[in-house]
């Protein structure tokens, strides 16, 4: 069981994988306003054998203390004699963050191949921000040059410099638990950094800087990016090139956006073979910016 939004890519990223594994995937999703990428991930997560609920969450509770998840939680347990296994929203925890540790080792060994530069900084999207955990672990492990700039395309209360630095410790910790020879690092508030201004007033609904920032991208890169998470986080980089802040500095974007095309399995689904309240996402139109 994992939790996100309706067009959750965690949660569609959980089922393709739960299925590879043969286990079952429960994705408990709250509203979001409505983009084009959420008809796509609700219908593959379909098509993954995910069971999919929209709930909205009560005001007093947080996460799986909540009465619906509660409920979900109660009802697998019953039926097979065990609760689901929780993986947390965004999948933002010690052991999903170690994924970006890796990664970050990936991209020093293309450095030192000459395959690319080694970047001044990587400007990221962070939503639950164990994209940047990771990365910002595995480059201190490294002792990179880089700077992460996590740009903040969630509320606030999830991101957030005290949250991030936790979770990078947590990380650390799980790393050094299980291999001793993997160093424990001190990291202060100055070596993080979280780039405000691109947020807009909601998550998920899209902005004037982030959809002019996708259309440069597919225009001029032929790349696609959402108004979720890289658009906004390509906008910030867009801003800072034109403030001259990265003047002679290599620049990394680190695009978050899947890219696999699944049109051609999607397109034979029904949407009406969704629970009945995922039906909005089809049958109304998208948020004006999107149109």
């Amino acid at each position: 069981m994992t939790f996100g939004a309706a067009g959750s890519n965690h949660a569609l990223a959980t089922a393709i994988y739960a299925k590879q594994l043969g286990l079952k995937s429960i994705s408990m999703l709250i509203p979001q306003p409505y983009a084009d990428y959420v008809q796509y991930n609700l219908l593959f997560s379909y098509a993954q054998g995910a069971e999919l609920h929209l709930y909205t969450p009560k005001r007093f509770f947080k996460g799986t203390a909540d009465p619906s998840v509660v409920y979900q939680l109660l009802r697998h347990g019953l039926k097979q004699g065990q609760l689901p296994r929780v993986i947390p929203m965004g999948g933002s925890s010690p052991l999903g963050a170690v994924g970006y540790v890796n990664a970050a080792f990936e991209l020093h060994g293309q450095i030192v191949k000459g395959e690319m530069p080694e970047p001044d900084y990587i400007y990221i999207a962070s939503g639950s921000m164990g994209t940047a955990a990771g990365l910002i672990l595995g480059i201190r492990a490294l002792s990179m040059k880089t700077k992460v700039v996590a740009v903040r395309v969630n509320s606030e209360r999830f991101v957030n410099v005290k949250r991030l630095i936790k979770l990078i410790y947590q990380t650390n910790s799980f790393l050094s638990s299980l291999d001793p020879s993997f160093p424990r690092f001190d990291f202060r508030e100055s070596d993080v950094e979280i780039r405000q201004g691109f947020f807009g007033t909601q998550y998920a609904l899209c902005t004037k800087e982030g959809m002019e920032a996708m259309f440069l991208m597919n225009r001029y890169g032929g790349i696609q990016l959402d108004g979720t998470y890289t658009g906004k986080t390509f906008a910030a980089l867009i801003d800072d090139a034109k403030k001259s802040n990265l003047r002679d500095k290599i620049v990394l974007f680190w695009n978050t956006y899947n890219s696999r095309d699944f049109s051609e399995t999607i397109a034979v689904i029904d949407y009406h073979k969704l629970p009945g309240r995922f039906y909005c996402y089809f049958e109304e139109d998208v948020q004006p910016l999107e149109r």
